[in-house]
C-alpha cells in the first residue's frame, strides 16, 4: 500500500491544477471533511546530487501548498503537497488521498489517476520524442582526414 499511495500522490502533485480540478469536478464526487490542517504556503528547500548520483547539495528553495483533511464519513485522513500556491489543487489531491483509502476508491482511481496517468504518460513521450529529434550520433560523422 505504501509504494501504490507514493505512487497516487506523486501523481497528484504533477497533475496540471486545471485538469486536475476539471476531472474532479466530473467526478461529482463532494465528501463532508473538516482540517486537519487547512492549506498553508511556504517554502521547501530543493537538494540535488552532483552528476545525478554524486554528493547532495542545496539547489533552491521552492514553494508549495500543503494541507491535510478528515473525511467526516470514516475518519480517513488524506495529505497534499503540491508546488506552488493553488491551494484548491491542494485541497483536491488530499481528497482524493483520502477518497482512495476507502471503498469509493474505484471510482477515484478510474475518474480521476487513470486520465492523470495517461496524459503524463503522453507529454513524457512526446518530450522523448523531441529530445531524441535533437541527438547527434558524432560516430557516424565523416571527419576530414578519413575521406
Amino acid at each position: 500500500m505504501t509504494e501504490k499511495r507514493k505512487s497516487w500522490m506523486g501523481l497528484l502533485a504533477r497533475a496540471p491544477s486545471d485538469r486536475i480540478a476539471e476531472l474532479w469536478d466530473a467526478l461529482g464526487l463532494a465528501p463532508a471533511f473538516t482540517w486537519a490542517r487547512a492549506p498553508e504556503t511556504g517554502g521547501v528547500m530543493v537538494r540535488g546530487r552532483m552528476g545525478g548520483t554524486g554528493d547532495a547539495f542545496n539547489m533552491g528553495e521552492v514553494t508549495v501548498t500543503r494541507c491535510a483533511l478528515r473525511l467526516e464519513s470514516c475518519g480517513t485522513t488524506g495529505h497534499a503537497y503540491v508546488q506552488g500556491r493553488d491551494r484548491g489543487h491542494a485541497e483536491i489531491a488530499a481528497l482524493a488521498d483520502a477518497l482512495l483509502q476507502t471503498e469509493r476508491a474505484r471510482a477515484v482511481e478510474t475518474g480521476l489517476l487513470e486520465p492523470l496517468k495517461t496524459e503524463e504518460e503522453a507529454r513524457r513521450a512526446a518530450r522523448a520524442a523531441k529530445a531524441a529529434a535533437t541527438k547527434v550520433d558524432f560516430f557516424t560523422m565523416v571527419r576530414g582526414e578519413d575521406a
